[in-house]
């Protein structure tokens, strides 16, 4: 029997709220008819108040495949989407009556990003651990209190209770679904297939050295930014870049740190970081390799470099999220 999944929409939804979970959904239901046809898929319907077409946030029409008045019986997974609709419909009494209602039938609740909202007023995150897209995660722990509300973590899980970051953090929670479902080659099939990075853990941060640092306004400090982040293991003292850059030393230091909003060490450390994380995360290479590979010079480095970006040791960061 197919694992049933319900996606709740509202007028004004954010379109990959909804689409990036019924992609991987629908994807992971394909791998298993190829790969393994008696192991149980999914089946994916779309609800919403009434079955009138709906317009997201970016214009996309929608037409839901039924109403929260027809759900009944068993739901393996709720998944709320967000947007400015979602947190809308949170002020909707008769939205959150019916969370209310469906929540104890479901093996599973989850939402991408402001969806948290429609669950907090539900009563549902009351006690838990939640997120939420960075820019909301204030508000949304100012609005339910007894929630703990991380304001920076891609997914956050909670016993039955699932929770996202933003937009494209949707397919990561997804895919997070899937692999408890499914196992892990699955799910990193189902990523393959849909070109998104392989399963970035939950408690990975929301920004990466680029997301969390502007974007240069000269094109040879753009183009800088991306080769750091793309060869980690080059020489990216100030010497080096400042040459790639076509600027002296002095120059390059200034302008970077002014235009990017960091020094050029400091975005270096980030980005080797971040790379750090991936393989610690998806690999099975020791420290040692992993500080190689990484661009460290050595493991302390590596090591020091994570207490002050992550607050954690390396070997602590694997063990969690490996």
């Amino acid at each position: 029997m197919s694992r049933r999944v319900v996606i709740a929409v509202f007028p004004g939804i954010q379109g990959l709220d909804l689409v990036g979970p019924l992609e991987v959904f629908d994807a992971a239901h394909r791998v298993l008819a190829h790969q393994r046809p008696s192991a149980p898929g999914y089946r994916v319907s779309v609800v919403a108040a009434t079955r009138a077409v709906l317009r997201t946030e970016s214009g996309l029409r929608i037409v839901p495949d039924g109403t929260f008045a027809g759900v009944r019986g068993p739901v393996d997974t709720l998944l709320i989407a967000g947007g400015a609709g979602a947190r809308r419909a949170s002020h909707d009494p008769a939205v959150s009556a019916w969370v209310r209602r469906v929540v104890p039938r479901c093996r599973r609740v989850a939402s991408v990003c402001t969806g948290a909202f429609v669950l907090g007023a539900a009563g549902v995150l009351d006690g838990r651990r939640a997120t939420t897209h960075w820019a909301h995660a204030a508000r949304l722990q100012a609005a339910y209190p007894s929630a703990q509300v991380s304001s920076d973590a891609i997914y956050v899980h909670d016993q039955q209770l699932w929770t996202s970051a933003g937009v494209t953090a949707g397919m990561d929670l997804s895919l997070a679904l899937v692999e408890q479902d499914l196992g892990r080659d699955v799910a990193l099939t189902v990523a393959r297939q849909l070109v998104v990075f392989v399963r970035r853990a939950g408690g990975q941060s929301q920004f990466s050295a680029q997301l969390s640092s502007q974007l240069a306004e000269r094109e040879p400090l753009r183009d800088l930014q991306t080769y750091i982040a793309e060869h980690p293991t080059a020489d990216l003292r100030v010497p080096a870049l400042s040459a790639r850059a076509g600027m002296s030393p002095r120059n390059f230091a200034r302008a970077f740190a002014a235009e990017v909003g960091v020094t050029p060490a400091a975005f270096v450390e980030r980005a080797r970081v971040e790379v750090a994380r991936r393989l610690l995360e998806t690999s099975t290479l020791d420290i040692e390799a992993v500080s190689a590979q990484a661009g460290f010079a050595r493991v302390e480095t590596l090591r020091r470099a994570f207490q002050r970006q992550l607050n954690v040791a390396p070997n602590e960061y694997r063990r969690r999220f490996a």
